[in-house]
């Protein structure tokens, strides 16, 4: 696998304050840099599946080391440590680093469990339910217009042939046709319009939403193949992990002093 430069970039950003150790990776300007660098950056790279640990990687990496470092010491010989815009992004970049030194310290001490987890996808499942459907509909803007398309079906129009008049210009062409969905895939005020339709039934009574009066047509119903915990447990950790940083931040900021 090739190991690309914008990589090889976040990875030295990454590992940039590698603690130094006494084997140097090569002296720079009278500037030692240590060979701990190229080894954290390695280990990064690797454990991310990005490349291989080769000597050819490792090479690469340490020129890359080396150009940055000559780099640097040429800004810092130009001054432009001391320009404005730059000392704020520092100043932004060592917050961000410390910031998320703190998040994992925090999320280490605190972890998510697995009964955390099985709770957010019984959660999951119950909101999605066990059933998919196969919806149409007709968009318009007036409660009227819909009643109109009602009374038309009901004399013996065809539904697909009316939907070229709806609003929805991305189903308009297709018959209304919203595909498979879970009614928790819909506003709740549309999904109850559906729910309780037989096969090829129509709704009786235009539905309201935000977006206007709409005429329902189901056209069939499924089991609901939903992900198995297994599939869906990273992304559930993940969310839940977020959602315990969002309220320690939350309630560091209600016992701070802010004037």
């Amino acid at each position: 696998m090739t190991f690309k430069p914008a990589r090889l970039l976040l990875a030295l950003i990454a590992v940039a304050a590698a603690p130094a150790f006494a084997q140097n990776l090569a002296v720079v300007n009278g500037k030692a840099i240590p060979s701990s660098r190229v080894d954290a950056i390695v280990k990064q790279v690797v454990a991310q599946g990005q490349a291989q640990d080769t000597p050819q990687l490792r090479d690469q990496i340490k020129k890359e080391v080396i150009a940055r470092e000559v780099l640097m010491q040429e800004a810092m010989k130009e001054g432009y440590d001391k320009k404005p815009e730059v000392k704020a992004a520092l100043d932004n970049a060592r917050q961000t680093i410390v910031i998320n030194a703190l998040a994992r310290e925090y999320i280490t001490k605190h972890p998510v469990t697995d009964a955390e987890v099985q709770a957010e996808y019984d959660k999951f499942k119950a909101q999605t339910g066990d059933k998919e459907y196969h919806v149409r509909h007709i968009l318009v803007d007036s409660e009227q217009a819909a009643k109109d398309i009602i009374a038309k079906i009901k004399g013996g129009a065809k539904f697909e042939d009316l939907a070229k008049q709806s609003k929805d210009q991305g189903t308009a062409s297709n018959g209304g046709d919203l595909d498979w969905a879970v009614p928790a895939a819909f506003p709740p005020e549309f999904a109850n319009g559906f729910k309780n339709l037989q096969k090829g039934q129509v709704t009786e009574t235009p539905v309201k939403t935000a977006n206007g009066f709409h005429v329902i047509k189901l056209d069939d119903v499924r089991a609901a193949k939903l992900p198995s915990l297994e599939e869906v447990k990273p992304q559930i950790q993940e969310e839940l992990a977020q959602r315990k940083l969002a309220a320690y931040q939350a309630e560091m900021v209600k016992k701070a002093k802010v004037q």
